[in-house]
């Protein structure tokens, strides 16, 4: 079989996550990095590391690149994404895709039109750990999860629901693979104008049930999600990409520890993005999902909005 050339990649946007998708694809025999995009020069460093330019415009990229992996904040996503697309690149955006749905789905129909590959950072669906528990689910009954960690001031143009807890909508859709029935959510804003808790309980029609927790107050990181249906309880540290499975055998519980082949999972990412691109698999198949986590991200956004100010009024009487 013959070695597919190295794709042409540059990464717009240098912040935290930025550098970290430049490292990953100067390291990828699949992929050449071929510049850095950022409007702040004092990031020219990160680019002179990898012996590439730093340019400050992303639309110099047009006609230089293959791909490329927009790292904006979300606000910038749709007008960034949607040149790369009408230019045929194919396009990696961080999560969320957009921050409005009619937006997602202009970049999803550009994506089907030019037959570009359009993949959005779920960087969960590539752990390990839930690759694991994947092939092991089966009518789920129940989900836990939560999600929290310490302030991070680099977020601030969306709540935890957008910035953390699609990541959970994108699994828990993908895994129950039904219509949801009704769902109920809080939120409270602490430090910012968004969300900084939220709490949501998800009912679906086949009668499996959600209770996502996120924070963006919490002084220890977590990442756990766990699983119950009618054989077992499985229980997922996505940060130690650790698993186990209870199970209940006559009148015991017995105990298994998942072996799980540990993986950086952005590398994960990316290495899926550049092999679609190269398969011819991904090309015009834009990733809907991401689409479905977000109008659910959204719908829940909306009615801890309007939870809230219905609070209020009430306190008002």
């Amino acid at each position: 079989m013959t070695q597919s050339k190295p794709l042409r990649v540059a990464v717009v946007g240098i912040g935290h996550l930025g550098k970290e998708h430049a490292r990953i694809y100067h390291g990828l025999s699949e992929a050449q990095l071929i510049a850095l995009c950022d409007k702040d020069p004092s990031r020219a460093h990160i680019a002179e590391g990898y012996s590439i330019p730093l340019i400050a415009d992303y639309h110099e990229l047009i006609g230089k690149v293959d791909a490329v992996s927009v790292v904006t904040p979300t606000s910038g996503h749709h007008a960034v994404a949607k040149d790369f697309l009408k230019a045929g690149v194919h396009t990696l955006i961080e999560k969320p895709i957009t921050l409005r749905l009619e937006e997602a789905d202009e970049l999803i129909s550009l994506a089907k039109k030019n037959n570009c590959a359009l993949q959005v950072g779920h960087i969960e669906r590539h752990n390990p750990g839930l690759k694991r528990i994947e092939q092991i689910v089966n009518n789920i009954r129940f989900f836990e999860i939560h999600r929290l960690g310490p302030w991070a001031t680099r977020i601030n143009d969306c709540g935890v629901v957008l910035d953390l807890m699609i990541h959970d909508l994108d699994i828990v859709l993908g895994l129950v693979k039904s219509e949801i029935a009704s769902f109920d959510a809080i939120g409270v804003n602490v430090i910012t104008a968004f969300e900084d808790i939220a709490n949501v309980r998800i009912k679906f029609k086949n009668g499996a049930v959600a209770d996502l927790t996120v924070s963006r107050l919490t002084p220890e990181r977590q990442r756990k999600i766990r699983i119950f249906q009618e054989d077992a309880y499985i229980s997922l540290d996505y940060e130690a990409q650790s698993c186990k499975i209870f199970r209940k055998e006559g009148a015991k519980i017995t105990q298994e520890s998942v072996d799980i082949q540990k993986a950086e999972p952005l590398k994960e990412e990316l290495k899926f993005f550049i092999a679609g691109i190269q398969s011819g698999k991904s090309p015009g198949h834009p990733d809907e999902a991401a689409r479905d986590a977000l109008k659910l991200a959204l719908e829940i956004i909306d009615r801890i909005k309007k939870s809230n100010e219905s609070s209020k009024l009430s306190h008002v009487h």
